[in-house]
């Protein structure tokens, strides 16, 4: 179990920490997705903010695991709000989002699993 967790929620700190710095330092990739959804461009860095938060939040629920469980439920959150944007436009390109979803919610289950939900 223990290495189911460490696994998963390292490969989740990963995906989510690189996708975190395409937002942040301005790459083209998440601009041209906001224009396409129809997002502001003035959102992205927020929206980065909010992928940089969830990775330090699995980061630091190896310490705390109340911080992993919210953090992987804001992922959560954030993914299913990102699939429902892809869907709103038309966009059928959602596989890397489900991805992304998939393995918060995996790190959360195993999490909850391994340490408790608090």
């Amino acid at each position: 179990m223990r290495t189911a967790y460490l696994t998963v929620t390292i490969l989740g700190i990963f995906f989510n920490g690189a996708a975190a710095v395409t937002y942040l330092i301005g790459h083209e990739y998440p601009k041209s997705q906001a224009d396409m959804k129809g997002i502001p461009r003035k959102y992205v860095p927020w929206l980065g903010m909010c992928l940089a938060a969830g990775t330090l939040g699995l980061l630091a629920g190896f310490a705390v695991p109340a911080l992993g469980t919210l953090a992987a439920c804001g992922l959560i959150l954030y993914f299913i709000g990102a699939i429902i944007a892809h869907v709103r436009v038309g966009s059928r390109n959602i596989v890397g989002g489900i991805v992304f979803l998939a393995t918060a919610i995996a790190a959360l289950i195993l999490g909850v699993q391994y340490h408790g939900a608090w």
